[in-house]
């Protein structure tokens, strides 16, 4: 588990200078933050270096020289750093985009705590990260349009769409790879690398099928079955995904306390004192959490004849990987109006099929 975040800068007069850190009492020696400073100059671009110095162990990241800022995760000595690569890419991110007036100060302890659990994320948990994004979101959006695009066109186009200043290309296309989103491949003829989607991602909300086949068994009172499975026929029938409301879902996904109440409620109907027996797994304040989940049309709440409430779950969420069977008609039109070179189309239609085979073995290695 990480120790500590350490926000860093480099200024020509009095050399690192520290930033922000969190917890306020961990200590960092100049000479460390040399060796970070110095280790980061030799490639003198944006991304993630680790290394060992003494006991302490440090995945820290550059986010290049237009902004120099320094973002230091200090971890435990049996830590991973790569595990970290992804989440230190989006924590620097978020400090960028709050520089004005110092803001970012305020986040630093929210950032290290979600760090803290990124690599021990559920899968559900980090595909929500990664669509939350709005880079990665640009890019997988621009994909399914094209199925196949050159980095170097990609990078020219999002500096165009994305506004909002940094972001690390090299980083943001690693992370995309490790998802099982995209893949990257020269071909032949082909001056830039090609960024192929293989990917793509269902994000919608889905009813809480375990309750709804049989309330009563998951803890709500059966004089009150009707009511719950009336709520949520009503619910769905009026119900249409949209890119806002997914983003908001989103949000209570990533939220480490909030998943927590998710995951009990996914499984059963509950009263308050259910709820309150997750404080022993973090979860502070259930009150804010069952208000945002009501504000967002997640939750029920139901009274029985002696006033006891129970909380029961309208709507789930569902985001998982799709094979997107619909980019061989993109293929198709492509070829046809000859707007993709033959060969990047030839070897796209070689990435398709040996994604499908890979997820059919996977498939068949579950049964």
């Amino acid at each position: 588990m990480p120790v500590g975040l350490v926000v860093m800068k480099w200024d020509d007069r009095v050399g690192t200078e520290i930033l922000a850190k969190y917890p306020e009492e961990i200590v960092i020696t100049d000479k460390t933050l040399m060796q970070v400073y110095s280790t980061h100059e030799y490639s003198g671009e944006s991304g993630m270096i680790s290394l060992m110095v003494g006991s302490l162990n440090i995945a820290s990241y550059y986010t290049g020289p237009d902004k120099g800022y320094y973002i230091l995760l200090l971890l435990n000595i049996d830590d991973d750093p790569d595990t970290y690569e992804g989440g230190l890419i989006d924590a620097s991110r978020t400090i960028l985009l709050n520089l004005e007036d110092d803001a970012y100060k305020q986040l630093v302890p929210s950032l290290f705590r979600r760090l803290s659990i990124y690599p021990s994320l559920s899968e559900e948990q980090q595909l929500a990260m990664t669509y939350q994004d709005e880079v990665k979101r640009l890019i997988i959006d621009r994909l399914r349009e094209e199925g196949v695009v050159s980095k170097s066109e990609l990078m020219i186009w999002l500096k165009d769409r994305y506004r909002h200043g940094f972001f690390d290309l090299e980083g943001i296309i690693i992370e995309l790879i490790k998802r099982d989103i995209v893949k990257e491949a020269s071909v032949k003829g082909v001056p830039s690398e090609l960024i192929f989607l293989t990917n793509d991602l269902l994000v919608m909300r889905v009813p809480a099928t375990l309750l709804y086949k049989s309330p009563s068994e998951k803890g709500l009172p059966s004089q009150l079955n009707d009511d719950y499975l009336t709520e949520s026929k009503k619910y769905f029938k009026n119900y249409y995904p949209s890119e806002d409301d997914n983003l908001r879902i989103l949000k209570i996904i990533i939220d480490p306390q909030a998943y927590e109440v998710l995951k009990l409620l996914r499984t059963a109907i509950v009263t308050k004192n259910d709820l309150e027996k997750l404080k022993k797994k973090g979860v502070e304040d259930i009150d804010d959490i069952l208000k945002l989940l009501w504000e967002n049309q997640m939750i029920l709440v139901f009274r029985d004849d002696r006033n006891n409430e129970y909380y029961a779950l309208l709507s789930d969420f569902l985001i998982k990987l799709i094979f997107p069977k619909y980019l061989l008609n993109v293929i198709k039109s492509e070829y046809e109006k000859k707007s993709k070179a033959e060969q990047v189309l030839i070897e796209y239609l070689s990435v398709l099929e040996n994604t499908y085979l890979g997820l059919k073995l996977t498939e068949k290695s579950k049964k």
